[in-house]
């Protein structure tokens, strides 16, 4: 019990004469799961310029994927909220009656829409836009090969901070300097009685490449308990847990170990498909550079395509929490890093991060990040960081809108959808949401008329459910919400 009054009283000499201890803050403190837990909590008035109430708000914690916010607010501001991904279709060589003697390329800027099925456009134009190009500029033949130019980014598609459980996953796939279809397949499974090993029945996109360990057992269960595992670049993957009984295409997600190889062969055989033959077999520059065959040559641009812009590509990233977008926008951050030490692309956009939001004058000493989305359970942060973040958006942000925007409506859309759903409070608020084992965060924004709220609840190490915990969070934002809204109840 001293523990938790400390936690409370602790904000009276972070914010003296400012923050407020609230009533609800300290029940929410006193339930039984919380015994042990770790809280970071503020809200702040953004017209004010005051802290309403908090509780620990300078304590460090992992904050899930409300890291998203930092990572997107950040790139909106360094690379403005029009900027497109471009993705070039080029060749080397010459032709000479309908014959390319050389190679096709695809060079990659790191885009993480290209086939994606989170932008809600067709996954395969880009695709028939490439394999027109080709065939406008002439060619019905290539001697040489399709090759993949990943290079923009290193080889270090995961960070070195995740869990070996999230490897392989549908949700902890890699980012490189190509990636396509969400660098992501769908294995259908068809489960016989309890206690059976259930059969692969297909995969989509076709993984011929993949060898895959089958230990899943079918069970007498509403819900699987599966999950995939690997490593990238690694043909291999594990199959482990129970998934239902007596069900036919069962599916499971999991991740393309080897993105940019996967697109240059599937683009190769595009081409066979439009009676393009190409002789050689598709590659990539990371196999090249390997075998010490990468030759830089000049190459001829026959087709650019580009993303969404990036309004659009954070408006997704934060609405569905996607991982590969958030890392992806972290890591073109980092092209702008100063040449000097060599350090991973991960390593480059954190450094780059830390480097703008220090000059926007926040304290970034709290903030630890090992990637753009949040996966890391090393990541901390804390809610008065997250709230100096949020009050910056608002006031001095060049682009505002698109980044409240991009934040999910609570009650209504994206991962909160089902968070204060028929509350008072939804409508006013936008949130980030994020959970991990025993993490449960948000942060975002309550409106109030012309007056604005910053808000940061960040949760660690309780001993209850998520769901248990989501609406322990939420009753604590009515609760505080209620003194300072009119009709939170």
């Amino acid at each position: 019990m001293r523990k938790i009054f400390a936690a409370v009283i602790f904000l009276s000499s972070v914010f003296p004469g400012k923050a407020q201890t609230h009533p609800a803050i300290e029940r929410f403190l006193r339930l039984p799961h919380m015994r042990g837990a770790s809280v970071s909590i503020m809200i702040r008035d953004i017209r004010g310029d005051s802290v309403i109430y908090a509780c620990d708000a300078e304590r460090e914690v992992i904050p899930a994927s409300v890291m998203k916010t930092v990572t997107t607010a950040a790139v909106l501001e360094i690379l403005g909220e029009n900027f497109r991904y471009e993705t070039a279709i080029m060749h080397d060589g010459q032709i000479r009656d309908s014959v390319l003697h050389g190679n096709i390329y695809i060079r990659g800027s790191g885009d993480p829409t290209t086939g994606s099925a989170a932008t809600g456009t067709d996954r395969n134009r880009t695709f028939r836009e490439w394999t027109t190009a080709v065939r406008n500029a002439g060619i019905r033949k290539i001697t040489g090969a399709v090759i993949a130019d990943e290079s923009i980014f290193d080889t270090e598609g995961i960070s070195m901070k995740w869990l070996r459980e999230d490897l392989g996953s549908y949700y902890g796939q890699g980012c490189y300097g190509l990636n396509v279809y969400d660098n992501r397949y769908s294995l259908f499974l068809d489960a016989g009685e309890a206690g059976s090993r259930p059969v692969i029945a297909r995969c989509e996109p076709d993984m011929p490449e993949i060898l895959f360990h089958n230990y899943l057992t079918a069970g007498n269960a509403d819900r699987d308990s599966a999950y995939i595992t690997g490593l990238p670049y690694s043909a291999e993957r594990y199959l482990y847990g129970m998934i239902p009984a007596n069900r036919s295409g069962y599916r499971m997600d999991g991740d393309i170990p080897d993105p940019a190889l996967f697109l240059a062969k599937h683009f190769a055989e595009l081409l066979k498909g439009e009676r393009i033959e190409v002789a050689g077999d598709a590659t990539c520059h990371r196999l090249l550079m390997r075998e010490g065959k990468w030759e830089k040559r000049d190459q001829t641009v026959i087709a650019t395509t580009y993303s969404p812009p990036l309004k659009e590509i954070v408006r997704i990233t934060n609405h569905t929490s996607n991982n590969l977008y958030a890392d992806a926008l972290l890591k073109t951050a980092g092209l702008k890093y100063r040449p000097g030490e060599i350090i991973s692309s991960f390593g480059k956009g954190i450094g780059i991060l830390h480097e703008f939001w220090s000059g926007k004058g926040l304290d970034t000493s709290s903030l630890w990040m090992y990637d753009g989305s949040g996966l890391s359970p090393s990541d901390r942060a804390t809610a008065a960081f997250l709230c100096a973040l949020l009050s910056y958006m608002a006031t001095q942000s060049s682009a505002p809108e698109a980044f409240t925007e991009s934040l999910p409506r609570a009650g209504m859309d994206g991962t909160v959808a089902n968070m204060l759903k028929g509350s008072a409070l939804q409508g006013r608020t936008r949130l980030k949401s994020g959970s991990m084992s025993r993490v449960r965060a948000c942060a975002g924004y309550v409106t109030d008329g012309a007056a604005l709220y910053a808000v940061a609840i960040l949760v660690n190490n309780f001993s209850c459910t998520q769901s248990r915990m989501k609406a322990d969070v939420e009753q604590l934002l009515l609760s505080l919400f209620g003194q300072i809204l009119n009709n939170v109840k």
